[in-house]
C-alpha cells in the first residue's frame, strides 16, 4: 500500500501525519466517557500517566509547558472571540491555535513542550507538492500486483495513481515531524477554512512527536500490515482525543463552528473505496484500541503502547496486545524465467494482513455485487457487514473489520513475480487453526467463481476470462493451517510459479469441476450473485470510481479525520442498494 515520495518531498517530511476528509464518526458521537477529564488542579483523582489541569487563575501570559490546560496565557475554558473559523486572519489563527493547544492539553492531560506553527495551503498546491510518481518502475509494477492480488485494483488500472489520488484529493491537513509544523489544506480560491477537529487532531500528533519522536523508524512499518498496525496507535490516539474534544464542545465549551462544505476535500465520491476503507482501519479500530488501553491502564498504558507500537492489524482489530502471529514458510521454486522483486517489500514480499483481507472480500459486494463474506445473504447485507458494529460500539459510528472469514489470520507473505511483460504472484497465508484456513480458502474460491464463468474444481487451476477486471489463472491450495494462492496469466504459468503444487491444468473442453464438495458450496451462492454481478458490474461504476486510492508512504503516515467520505460512502451504499432491487 505504500506510496513512495520523490526526494524533494521526502526531505520535507520524514513522517508527516495527515488527516483526511473521511468520516469515521457520525457527527463525532463520542464514547460515553469522552468528557471525563479533571477540570482543574485538585478536583478528583488523576489517572496513571496524566497531569491535572491548571485553573483559570493559575494561567497567565507566557505560561506554556509548565501548566496543563494553559498555553500562552490562554486557558482551556476560554472562548474564541470570533464567530467561526471561515476566513481566519493571522492573529485569529494564532489565537485559535493557542486555545486548541490548551484544550488538547486538558483532554490529553499532558502539556505541550513547545509551540506548534500552523499554516495553510491550497488544495492545488498540496496536490502539486505531494505528486510522487510512486518511486521506481519496479516498485510501481510490484505494488500493482499487491493490489490486484487483493481484488481491489483491476489488471488495467494503476494502483499507484489511485493511491496518489486519495492523498491529493482527501487530505485536509497534516503534521510534519521533520519540520515541526501543521499544514491545513483549504479549498482553492477561498479564505483559510479550518475545522477545529482537524486542528485538534493534528495538534495531538505534534504532542506525540514532542514526547515520542515520530521520525523514529518504529513508526514506519516494513509492510502494509505493519504500517496500518503502527497507525492503529498513532492515529487511534489522535481520533480518541479528537472525539473527547468534540464531546466537550457539545457539552460545555464554546467552540468555533466547523466550516461548511468538505473542508477542502477533493470530492470524496471518486475514491476507490477498497483502498480507502483499507487505510481507514487504524482510525476506527485504533480509537477503540486506545480507549480500552486508557480504560485499563490510564494514559500511561497509551504511552507504553506508543513506545512499542502494535505489530499487526489483527492486534488492533481484536484489541489484543498479546495477539499471537504465526510464521509463513515459503520457498521460491519458480521455473520458466519467473523472478521476484528482491529489492521491494521485505525480501520481495508484502504482508497484507487481516484488515486488507477483510476489505478484499467486502469490496466485492460494494463494487461488483458479489456476496462473498456471507454467500447466503444478499449483496446489500454483505455490504452492511462493514457498517455493523458490536453492541458496545453503538455510541459511535465506526467501520467493522472483523469477520469469521478473516478473524483467524496469523501471517501472510505476498510475492509478486515478473517474467518479461508477464506478471504473477504467489500469496502464502497462515491461519490460527485449520478451520480458519478453510474459511478463508472457501471465501476466496467464492470470490474467484463470482468473477469467473464456471464452477470451481478442487485441485484444478481456475481461469477467469478477459472480460473481468482480474483475468488469468489461479491456483488455490490448502494444507492444514496454510493456504497458498498462485496467479499467472495462464494455467501453465501457475504451474511454472508453483511446480510442486498439487494442481492440474483445466480440461481443454472446460468440463472440469466434477468435484461437488468445496466447489459446489463455493458456487451455489455465487451463481445467483455472479449473474447479479454481471448485470451490475457491466456498467463499470467501479472502474469509473476507481480514481482514488490510499496508502502509507515512506515519509508520511496519513491520518483520516471527520466528514466528507462518510457522505461519499453512503452514496455508494445507496447505489449498491438500488442495484440490488
Amino acid at each position: 500500500m505504500r506510496r513512495v515520495l520523490t526526494p524533494s518531498t521526502a526531505a520535507a517530511a520524514v513522517a508527516a501525519v495527515a488527516v483526511l476528509c473521511v468520516a469515521l464518526t457520525a457527527g463525532v458521537a463520542a464514547a460515553p466517557d469522552a468528557g471525563a477529564v479533571p477540570a482543574a488542579s485538585g478536583t478528583g483523582p488523576t489517572a496513571p500517566g496524566a497531569a491535572p489541569s491548571a485553573s483559570a487563575d493559575e494561567c497567565g501570559p507566557g505560561d506554556g509547558p509548565d501548566l496543563v490546560g494553559c498555553w500562552n496565557g490562554t486557558h482551556y475554558e476560554e472562548s474564541v472571540d470570533f464567530a467561526e473559523t471561515d476566513g481566519l486572519n493571522e492573529s485569529q489563527l494564532s489565537a485559535l491555535t493557542d486555545l486548541t493547544m490548551a484544550r488538547v492539553e486538558h483532554v490529553r492531560q499532558r502539556p505541550f513542550k513547545e509551540d506548534v506553527p500552523v499554516e495553510t495551503v491550497t488544495r492545488s498546491e498540496y496536490v502539486n507538492d505531494t505528486a510522487s510518481g510512486n518511486g521506481s518502475a519496479a516498485f510501481r509494477r510490484w505494488n500493482d500486483q499487491v493490489w490486484e492480488a487483493l481484488f481491489v485494483v483491476g489488471d488495467d488500472t494503476n494502483a499507484n495513481s489511485e493511491i496518489d489520488s486519495v492523498f491529493g484529493g482527501a487530505v485536509s491537513g497534516f503534521y510534519s515531524p521533520s519540520q515541526d509544523r501543521i499544514v491545513i489544506v483549504v479549498p482553492d480560491g477561498e479564505s483559510p477554512d479550518i475545522d477545529p477537529s482537524t486542528l485538534a487532531h493534528e495538534l495531538l500528533h505534534a504532542m506525540q512527536d514532542q514526547y515520542h519522536d515520530l521520525t523514529d523508524p518504529r513508526y514506519v512499518g516494513a509492510t502494509q500490515d505493519g504500517d496500518l498496525a503502527v497507525d492503529g496507535i498513532v492515529e487511534g490516539e489522535a481520533v480518541h482525543v479528537e472525539e473527547r474534544y468534540a464531546a466537550r464542545c457539545a457539552d460545555n465549551w464554546t467552540c468555533a463552528e466547523p466550516p461548511e462544505g468538505d473542508g477542502g476535500g477533493g470530492g470524496g465520491g471518486n475514491f476507490n473505496f477498497g483502498i480507502l476503507q483499507t487505510v481507514l482501519q487504524p482510525y476506527g479500530d485504533g480509537a477503540l484500541y486506545v480507549r480500552e488501553l486508557r480504560d485499563e491502564g490510564g494514559w500511561a498504558a497509551v504511552n507504553e503502547t506508543m513506545n512499542d507500537p502494535p505489530a499487526s492489524t489483527a492486534e488492533v482489530i481484536h484489541r489484543n496486545p498479546d495477539y499471537e502471529e504465526g510464521n509463513v514458510t515459503f520457498e521460491d521454486a519458480a521455473t520458466g524465467g519467473w523472478e521476484t522483486y528482491p529489492d521491494q517489500g521485505v525480501d520481495g514480499a508484502e504482508t497484507t494482513g487481516e484488515a486488507s483481507m477483510f476489505v478484499m472480500f467486502w469490496y466485492q459486494s460494494l463494487e461488483y455485487r458479489h456476496a462473498v463474506l456471507e454467500p447466503d445473504a444478499t449483496v446489500q447485507q454483505n455490504v452492511q457487514i462493514h457498517l455493523d458494529t458490536e453492541a458496545q460500539l453503538e455510541s459511535r459510528a465506526v467501520y467493522n473489520y472483523a469477520h469469521p472469514v478473516t478473524d483467524g489470520w496469523a501471517d501472510d507473505e505476498l510475492y509478486p513475480y515478473r517474467n518479461g511483460d508477464r506478471d504473477g504472484y504467489v500469496w502464502a497465508t497462515e491461519w490460527q487453526t485449520a478451520d480458519d484456513a478453510e474459511a478463508f480458502r472457501d471465501a476466496y474460491v467464492r470470490m474467484l467463481t463470482a468473477h469467473g464463468e464456471a464452477e470451481y474444481a478442487e485441485g484444478t487451476v481456475y481461469e477467469i476470462g478477459s472480460e473481468s477486471d482480474f483475468p488469468g489463472a489461479y491456483g488455490v491450495e490448502r494444507d492444514g493451517t496454510s493456504v497458498t494462492i498462485t496467479h499467472a496469466p495462464s494455467p501453465e504459468g501457475v504451474l511454472e510459479l508453483r511446480p510442486d503444487a498439487d494442481l492440474t491444468l483445466p480440461d481443454a473442453d472446460g468440463t472440469d469441476g466434477d468435484d461437488g464438495s468445496d466447489g459446489g458450496d463455493g458456487t451455489d451462492g455465487d451463481d445467483g450473485n455472479s449473474s447479479d454481478g454481471d448485470d451490475g458490474s457491466g456498467d463499470a461504476d467501479g472502474g469509473d470510481g476507481a480514481d482514488g486510492g490510499a496508502g502509507d508512504t515512506n515519509d508520511s503516515t496519513p491520518g483520516f479525520g471527520v466528514a466528507a467520505a462518510l457522505v461519499a460512502l453512503a452514496a455508494a451504499l445507496g447505489l449498491a442498494a438500488r442495484r440490488s432491487t
